[in-house]
Order: C-alpha cells, then structure tokens, then sequence
C-alpha cells in the first residue's frame, strides 16, 4: 500500500497564506465534461464515454444518502479509469473516509492490505476473491475480522462463491452490485417494502432510475435487455457519433439481459453480445457457468462459444477446481452438468486451469480463454 490519508491528516496540512492569488471556483454546467472513460466490455474497440460533472455529482450524493461511508476505511485495488473503483474512491472523497489504494490487484498484497489497515469496506470482482481464496496459509494468519461490507460487481456471484465470502469474513454483508461505465453505480437498491433480496438478484429498480426490460420482439417484458434513464447517464460517446445506445425517448440500451421476478427483483442473465446460438438454440454463458458452478468442487467457471461443423457454435468451459475438494474427471464434471442444464448447453469440453485470465479491469478475459480454447481444441489428441 502507497498511502492511507484521513481527515485528520488533511486538518494537519498547512493552509495558504492569505495574501496567496484569488482563488475563483468553477460552477459547472448541466451537460459539462468531466472526464472520459475508455471501455470496451470483455470485447470490441474501447470507446471513450463522455461523463459530466452534473452526473457524477449526482451519484455521489445518492450513493452517499443511501451508503454513508465516514465510518468506514475503504480498500480499493482496481484501477481508477474504471466506473467501479472511481465511483468509490469519489464516494469516499465526499464522506471523508479513509482510503487504502493499492497500484494493482494482487491477492497476497489484497489480503496484508485488509489486515494492516483494518478495511473495513471492500469492492471486489467474484476473480479477486477467489483469488484471495487460494491464499490458504495467508488466510489463516491474517485477521480480517474487521470486514464489515464487500461490494461485488462486474460479474455475478455464485452460490458456492457467496458461502466461501461468508465462511472467510463471517460479520460482512455481501452486496451484489451491478452498473455501467455509461450509466453509472446507481441502478438498482432495497426492495420498497423492504423484502430481503434472493442470493442471486442484483435487487429492485432504484427509486430516482427509470427501467424497462425489452425482449427480442421489441415488447416490455418480465425478461429482456435492460433498458435504463436517470441523471448518472453519459453525454454519448467521444467521436463516435455513429455509435447511439439511446432510444428515441432517452433510454440508455445496456446490452444486459435481466429477469424480473413477481416481487419485482432483478436477476442477472448475461450480456446479449456474449450470448451465442448452438444448433438454433440462444446460450447465455453466465446460465451455464452458474450450473458448472453448483458442483462442490468448481470454484469458478467461464463458459466460451467455439465453432462447430454440425451446431454452428458449440460451448467449451475453463474451470478453476475448489481448494480442498477432489477435482473431477472431465466426464464427471460433463455429467454433472446435464442434470443442471438442457442438454444443447452442456459444454462439449471442460479443462482444468489453475486461474481463469483477467483483462486490466478484473473481469475474465473471454477473448483470451476464446484463443486458448481454439489451440487446445487444434492439438492432436494424446492417447
């Protein structure tokens, strides 16, 4: 860790002489830049998202209404050119909280950071923490018993995942977040009537956001791409006019495709771009990853589509085995499988991998695993 820098540090700091230059604050406009954010998901040409100041201050003071942090000490080890860590540091910054930054995630450094400091509030990736989970001797000679709160996003977190979460940090709440560069942290929140939110949803719509759920055929559906407005939403994107994830009335497309229960709970499905068709049959890696990952002994599965001569495409998995439990055959695994899934969404090939490949934001590198199933699938088999 480079720096921890409080409030009472900031007292410390020596203040400007009062014959220093005047000092003239800026008033932003509505639709003033702030800054550009540069994403690209887990694919495609990275695409500069223009963010105002209005939008920002905007999430910040939601997020602070709804989550004040001033008793917290924040760990934060993503970097901050992406939506979630930059949120949170700004989050921080307006709460007067502490703050550990970390230059990159790496899982010893993650764990010492906790124990040292004393963090109580984490924001993680589901890789990061089972990451964390292979540490097994570190684990057990670090105390992170003051973990209060761990924010996960950026991907959706298993059951097995979730019970490891609650096994190592007993006294933490784990939030399943979710957002986007584009439309910001602020989607989703407690229910209204206070029901508690299933294991696996990302929660009700919030309050000040505006949703609807668009199926294939263009109609409002209970399942469907997300489909939101609210004032954390970008100006568009930098240069690229061409490019308009907006509706006619305003809406900000996500590309994220939602299922709505009856109480009105949102749980993720998948990205509509990583969904592929097999054989005339739509595939979702996340569904199928959630099964592999129902098994005792998956720790974490990422799901890729390969080509097929009959199918079209065909899925293939990567699986990191669980700590401490016996790794299964191929076959076993392949078997498991089809009592969890339709038998079209079997992965015709499992491997075995001691990590799953990140991009630089922390999310599973899916084109990388694409190119690594390809030349396994083009290796003579050994017999």
């Amino acid at each position: 860790p480079r720096l921890v820098f409080g409030s009472a540090e900031f007292a410390a700091l020596p203040v400007p002489a009062p014959d220093a230059a005047p000092f003239e604050a800026f008033e932003p406009g509505e639709r003033d830049l702030a800054l550009i954010l540069y994403t690209s998901g887990s694919t495609g040409r990275p695409k500069g998202v223009l963010l105002s100041h209005a939008s920002h201050r905007w999430v910040v003071r939601t997020r602070q209404a709804a989550t004040p942090l001033a008793d917290e000490r924040v760990l934060i080890a993503a970097p901050l050119y992406h939506m979630n860590a930059l949120a949170l540091i700004l989050l921080t910054l307006a709460s007067h909280a502490p703050a550990v930054l970390l230059p990159q995630f790496q899982a010893a450094a993650y764990i010492r950071a906790i124990g040292r400091y004393r963090c109580t509030w984490l924001t993680a990736v589901p890789p990061m923490i089972a990451m964390m989970l292979r540490e097994r001797e570190l684990l057990a000679q670090t105390d992170l018993g003051s973990v209060r709160v761990v924010r996960m996003g950026s991907a959706p977190v298993s059951p097995s995942l979730l019970e490891q979460i609650h096994k190592l940090l007993p006294s933490a709440h784990v939030i399943n977040a979710f957002g986007t560069t584009e439309g910001g942290p602020v989607v989703f929140g407690p229910h209204p009537d206070g029901l508690p939110t299933p294991t696996q949803s990302v929660g009700a719509a919030h309050p000040a956001v505006r949703m609807r759920l668009i199926d294939a055929h263009g109609n409002e559906a209970d399942e469907g791409v997300l489909e939101l407005k609210s004032p954390g939403l970008m100006l568009g994107y930098h240069q690229r006019p061409e490019l308009s994830p907006f509706t006619p009335d305003g809406y900000y497309v996500t590309g994220d495709v939602f299922r709505r229960d009856a109480n009105g709970f949102y749980t993720f499905v998948g990205r509509r771009d990583d969904m592929f068709v097999s054989g005339g049959e739509n595939l979702y890696p996340g569904e199928i990853e959630k099964a592999l990952e129902r098994h005792p002994a998956v720790q974490q599965a990422s799901v890729v589509p390969v080509p097929d001569d009959i199918k079209g495409t065909k899925p293939v998995a990567f699986v990191v085995p669980r700590p401490g439990h016996a790794v299964p055959s191929e076959d076993e695994l392949k078997a498991f499988s089809l009592t969890q899934l339709a038998a079209y969404e079997h992965p015709r090939r499992i491997w075995f991998v001691e990590a799953l490949p990140l991009a630089a934001t922390q999310k599973i590198d899916r084109r990388a695993l694409t190119e690594d199933a390809l030349q396994r699938l083009a290796e003579p088999a050994h017999h």
